[in-house]
């Protein structure tokens, strides 16, 4: 297989590299202060600035960074917003800043493992870039070729780097991103946050024990104002936990002082469990995975409605859940085309998709996560959840 040569006008392929490289770093500058976490409480009052994607796009086409942005040119700063979106024509470039295998899953892999001390998800990074060529793909609609798109390609030399990126990335979700206590602090932020903002917007700042021109109080106030928005970052959010933590309001009083003390709800793995009953022998078939599934669902409905029963003192909850699911890896079906699958040459010149050439990638399977959290000081409520599984257990699985 010939690796394809870029051709064209010089300064239009630099054009488009300095675009590409901006655009990997400045993809993410609209995320506020814990992350997804701020983002699931944007969602639950619809504030669009809590929406990191919606954040970036305004400060990449018209923030304090679209000005240094517009020293590479008057249109530089929308081009680099338009390839964020990838609103343009996909090109290899939009691979370095959006698909399976682009800048940030490459850098942030490494951080966050270093971060964390975890010793696996261990890549190794620079055999992985030796190895990558550019090729040709073909794309296509409902199996007919359309043409042809240069992409990143794997080569057969690092067929093993690419299946233990692949792994590490999925072995990084259940140990560290969606780790029992990580989620379990985000849950209680959450439901915190969604509160606080509720109790600002009726005029009740004063029981939140705010000042009014804290931050918070300011984007409660005006969530759609961009300059508020900015204002708000993780030293703000954890410096105001101390002030929170005297309120009036019970739940906002309650809630910081847990997160600033770690005292966080305990947590059921609600899906080990389930799983645990219906597929003891963990034989995997589908008919035995569509079962847990089906009673996760409905366990969830019944905590559900058991969070709305048992309340706490001063009606503050006492159960919170959570789930959630990741691919490890998408499909062609799933993901926009070439531009987003990780290709391997083969020794005899071809192009598979690294889920058809990797029996490792091939069997990973897709992981999900259903959990109960629950007030330890209250150990009564444990036993309800685990009579609701058992409950909903035996009607799924007769």
């Amino acid at each position: 297989m010939q690796i394809v040569r870029q051709r064209g006008d010089g300064k239009r392929l630099e054009a488009r590299e300095n675009i590409a490289l901006a655009a990997a770093l400045v993809h993410d500058v609209g995320h506020g202060p814990f992350s997804h976490a701020f983002e699931a409480v944007g969602k639950e009052l619809e504030l669009e600035l809590a929406d990191h994607e919606k954040m970036s796009d305004l400060l990449i086409r018209e923030g304090e960074l679209a000005e240094i942005l517009k020293d590479m040119g008057s249109g530089f700063a929308n081009d680099v917003a338009d390839m964020v979106k990838g609103e343009e024509a996909q090109t290899v470039h939009n691979a370095v800043v959006s698909s399976q295998f682009d800048a940030d899953r490459l850098d942030y892999m490494r951080r966050d493992r270093l971060m964390a001390g975890v010793r696996h998800s261990s890549i190794d990074f620079t055999w992985l870039l030796e190895n990558l060529e550019i090729a040709n793909v073909p794309y296509g609609l409902d199996e007919e070729k359309v043409g042809d798109r240069p992409t990143f390609v794997i080569g057969p030399k690092a067929i093993h780097a690419a299946e233990a990126y692949v792994l590490g990335l999925f072995q990084l979700y259940p140990t560290v991103y969606f780790h029992k206590a990580t989620r379990g602090a985000e849950k209680l932020f959450v439901e915190l946050f969604v509160h606080l903002v509720r109790l600002i917007r009726d005029s009740s700042h004063k029981k939140v024990g705010l000042a009014a021109n804290h931050p918070l109080v300011e984007f409660a106030k005006a969530p759609e104002d961009i300059e508020s928005a900015l204002k708000l970052d993780d030293t703000v959010v954890w410096g105001s936990l101390s002030l929170l933590r005297e309120a009036e309001d019970p739940l906002i009083k309650t809630f910081a002082e847990r997160l600033q003390d770690r005292k966080l709800f305990k947590c059921i793995d609600i899906r080990a469990m389930v799983h645990h009953k219906i597929d003891p022998k963990n034989d995997g078939l589908s008919s035995l995975i569509q079962e847990v599934n089906t009673c996760c669902a409905k366990v969830l409905l019944e905590l559900g409605n058991l969070k709305e029963q048992e309340r706490g003192k001063d009606d503050i909850p006492i159960i919170l859940t959570d789930q959630e699911n990741r691919s490890p890896y998408k499909t062609v079906s799933e993901s926009h085309g070439p531009l987003e699958q990780i290709n391997v040459r083969t020794e005899g010149g071809s192009l598979i998709d690294l889920e058809q050439r990797s029996e490792v990638v091939a069997g990973l399977r897709e992981f999900k996560l259903t959990r109960a959290y629950f007030d330890r000081e209250i150990p009564e409520i444990e036993s309800k959840i685990h009579d609701i599984v058992e409950r909903e257990v035996k009607a799924c699985h007769k």
